[in-house]
């Protein structure tokens, strides 16, 4: 069985945790790529969610994004296997990158000392995975014990988020133009949701986003009555502050967490869904 200073967690920069949670539970990060124009950014290094909605707003483009190579992982994870580590490695859903597919091929390379996990979720839902994985370890989990016990913890995420406008969405080719559009006239809010690893619109919202705050965590706790509550992410693309405290505020009086963290979205997510979008995550009983 592997000891657990002998098993090492790591993920795509997707995770969204920040500096001070990376640091707290020993995690690695590896950066996806952002391009603006003829420019490549590493996530969460060299770019900011700021650059992004001022690359957009002066040429009306998004980035695009690209995932590290088969090489770049093997090199990766050659760093603490080296060191006689075992690693456990997490990507963004392989519906939403194909990160997953060069780091599963960098693994298993390995021959059973990587293992990749895709996590079916992105931002801080694959944050969670994550997480989970570091209790794990820190109760004596073996690696294979770890990876089996996250895998089967997927499909219990809740990886949910309310965008204040489409146009991000619509620009990337996750909306038509006529959802767009109606969205500005009629002041729709969609809850995107995800549901095995893709991303879809789940319900409607009318009015403005505290008010659709509001009937978005409630119908959170509707969907899930039964949920752990050792944390939760409320999980924000530099949101105004007036929001990201009202959608805490909500969360601390409609569930019982032991902690509520608020983290920020890095550039890869917040080039799929603009400013100001808030998403509540956490781990279900069931979905």
């Amino acid at each position: 069985m592997d000891k657990a200073d002998n098993i090492v967690i790591t993920s795509d920069s997707t995770c969204d945790l920040g500096p001070a949670l990376l640091s707290e539970y020993g995690i690695y990060q590896y950066p996806l790529n952002v391009i603006l124009g003829s420019n490549t950014y590493r996530d969460g290094i060299d770019i900011t969610p700021a650059d992004i909605f001022r690359y957009f707003d002066e040429t009306g483009e998004l980035p695009k994004t690209a995932a590290p190579s088969t090489a770049e992982y093997e090199e990766f994870f050659r760093r603490f296997t080296d060191e006689g580590k075992t690693v456990i490695h997490f990507n963004i859903s392989s519906k939403a990158s194909g990160s997953y597919g060069f780091a599963k091929a960098a693994a298993d390379k390995f021959g059973g000392k990587v293992f990749a996990v895709d996590s079916h979720a992105l931002s801080s839902g694959q944050g969670l995975l994550v997480l989970k994985a570091c209790d794990l370890r820190a109760a004596g989990k073996s690696a294979s014990e770890i990876y089996d016990e996250v895998v089967a913890l997927r499909d219990r995420v809740n990886t949910s988020f309310i965008p204040d406008t489409l146009l991000y969405l619509y620009k990337g080719g996750r909306c038509s133009a006529l959802s767009y559009y109606g969205s500005k006239v009629l002041s729709v809010h969609p809850m995107i949701d995800m549901k095995e690893g893709q991303l879809y619109p789940k319900r409607k919202y009318l009015g403005t986003m505290m008010r659709c705050l509001k009937k978005y965590v409630g119908d959170l706790a509707g969907d899930y009555p039964v949920y752990d509550k050792t944390r939760c992410f409320v999980t924000h693309s530099n949101a105004d502050a007036e929001l990201v405290e009202r959608a805490k505020e909500l969360v601390r009086e409609t569930f019982d967490f032991q902690e509520i963290i608020e983290t920020v979205a890095g550039s890869i997510i917040t080039s799929h869904c603009g400013r100001n979008t808030i998403g509540v995550l956490f781990i279900a009983e069931s979905k």
